[in-house]
């Protein structure tokens, strides 16, 4: 099973009531897409098989909630950790992604 297979499965929870939505995130000229696993207005939690440097500034894009500006924070096994600067536009996007997230495509 490929990654994105994996998380476009149905069924696939990122929580009890949210799916995991497949992003692309920008960094270090390259772009990649990525699952979003959690979002906050503080981060995100992303699966991803290449990860950007720790300390990396990234562009997360989701396709419905627009785009936001982040650092990488924590790097683990398929995943990693993106802090936002806790601003109004953080809470705003975190919010857009949820409330996109929650409804049916």
């Amino acid at each position: 099973m490929t990654f994105l297979q994996r998380v476009d499965r149905p069924g696939a929870m990122a929580s009890r009531w949210r799916r995991r939505r497949v992003c692309e995130l920008r960094a270090e000229g390259m772009a990649q897409m990525v699952a979003l696993r959690d979002i906050s207005g503080s981060g995100a939690r992303l699966d991803t098989r290449h990860p950007p440097a720790l300390g990396a500034q990234v562009e997360l894009r989701h396709p419905h909630a627009g785009s936001i500006i982040a650092r990488v924070s924590e790097i683990g096994e398929g995943e990693i950790r993106i802090s936002f600067d806790r601003q109004e536009g953080s809470v705003a996007f975190a919010l857009g992604a949820i409330a996109a997230d929650m409804t049916r495509d």
